[in-house]
């Protein structure tokens, strides 16, 4: 089972992936003014790989966005490439109009 831990402070967070207690992966975001949040970078530890880890620390970034009335602007390729291939994540996405 893997357990995402957030960390959040003015300026920037992270979201960090543990599975038995060992640290998976790590996914860091920057705020840009109070709305909304860039996720910048996404790295999962090599032991981890192909195991969901960088997916469940999205969907925690989505959980948050979403209870915190918070947009995402997903500027890390591998959370780009996941929310291209979700529609159904996308409602948390800043809208290009917006940006």
């Amino acid at each position: 089972m893997i357990e995402v831990k957030h960390s959040n402070n003015e300026k920037n967070g992270n979201f960090e992936a543990f599975i038995d207690g060992k640290r998976a992966g790590l996914m860091t975001y920057t705020w840009a003014g109070e709305e909304r949040f860039i996720i910048d970078h996404t790295e999962v530890e090599e032991a981890y790989n192909g195991k969901g880890v960088g997916k469940e620390m999205l969907l925690a970034s989505v959980d948050f966005a979403r209870k915190n009335g918070k947009t995402i602007i997903p500027l890390c390729p591998f959370a780009k490439a996941t929310f291209q291939k979700h529609e159904e994540l996308q409602d948390v996405l800043v809208n290009q109009a917006q940006a």
